[in-house]
């Protein structure tokens, strides 16, 4: 798939508990844990959030540059902006929950306010209530390569007109049933307090920018051809091809869903911004990105910094 037509109109990452410099610097202080996003979201609508609504909802405000607090309207530009958010395990623990309290006491058992979180899509349709997003709305939860495939579809939706502007989020929580079936299923930790990044993709209009230029599935892993432009190199088992410390190659690898947005987001800043680059990364004007796992599948991402003679 090409996307040449699709740019990357601005990125942002949410790790709560890791220094913001170790990132893209889009931030002066250390992103807030989903017990704290109040701080950033206001208090108002987060009652009842699922621990992965709420961080994704905080990297959707920071992507967007909106001051602290709820939205008292829609965002500008929300009128036909989609949502596209890639999440395995978003609200595991609600289903897990409701499973055990039915069995318990039947369906009398079950809070009302439950319901709205026991389906898969609450984390991409409470997005879009909050920011008044009317475009479409679409979950993703396809395993590893579940981040790469959201964007993917975020720029067809782009490139096919369905959409002037898409939100692409991956999030993906750290409570206790999420920690355990990723123990149980030989994958990452993660960050203790879950992790959430998200791309804004929209039409290409003007020269310059970064801009997405292929989204691709594949089988089994390919190697990263080395020669070519200076390239930012984000893979699965490895660091950027700058060298990038192993620690925020292992923090990457441990996203699961939100891994490929988290990829998209990271390399997107670096290409834009030379200063928000990490010690290791060096200046250059592509990036390839790739993320799944023997189960799951791969799946491969090019960006580049368009007008840097690539």
């Amino acid at each position: 798939m090409s996307g040449d037509r699709v740019a990357v109109a601005a990125a942002a990452v949410h790790v709560p508990g890791i220094a913001p410099e170790r990132l893209i610097a889009s931030a002066t202080e250390p992103d807030c844990g989903p017990d704290e996003a109040h701080t950033l979201l206001g208090r108002k609508g987060l009652l009842f959030k699922e621990p992965a609504v709420r961080i994704a909802m905080c990297a959707v405000h920071r992507a967007l540059g909106l001051p602290p607090g709820r939205p008292t309207a829609p965002v500008p530009g929300a009128a036909g902006t989609a949502v596209v958010v890639s999440s395995n395990l978003g609200n595991v623990a609600t289903v897990c929950d409701i499973v055990d309290q039915v069995r318990a006491g039947g369906l009398r058992g079950v809070s009302p306010m439950q319901a709205p979180n026991a389906s898969s899509n609450i984390v991409a349709s409470s997005i879009a209530i909050r920011y008044g997003f009317t475009g479409p709305n679409l979950m993703v939860c396809s395993g590893a390569t579940g981040g790469l495939d959201a964007v993917r579809l975020g720029a067809l939706l782009v490139r096919s007109g369905r959409a002037p502007r898409v939100v692409v989020v991956g999030a993906e929580p750290a409570d206790e049933v999420a920690t355990r079936l990723r123990a149980d299923a030989g994958l990452p930790a993660g960050p203790s307090q879950g992790m959430a990044a998200c791309v804004v993709l929209a039409p290409a209009e003007r020269p310059g920018g970064v801009r997405l230029h292929s989204v691709r599935r594949h089988r089994a892993p390919e190697a990263m051809p080395a020669d070519g432009p200076p390239t930012i190199r984000l893979a699965c088992g490895t660091g950027s091809g700058g060298g990038a410390d192993e620690d925020l190659a292992a923090l990457v690898n441990a996203g699961y869903g939100a891994t490929g947005v988290l990829q998209t987001a990271l390399a997107a800043r670096w290409l834009a911004d030379p200063a928000s680059r990490p010690a290791g990364v060096d200046e250059a004007a592509e990036a390839a990105l790739t993320c799944g796992s023997a189960g799951d599948g791969f799946a491969t991402a090019r960006l580049y910094r368009d007008g840097a003679g690539t």
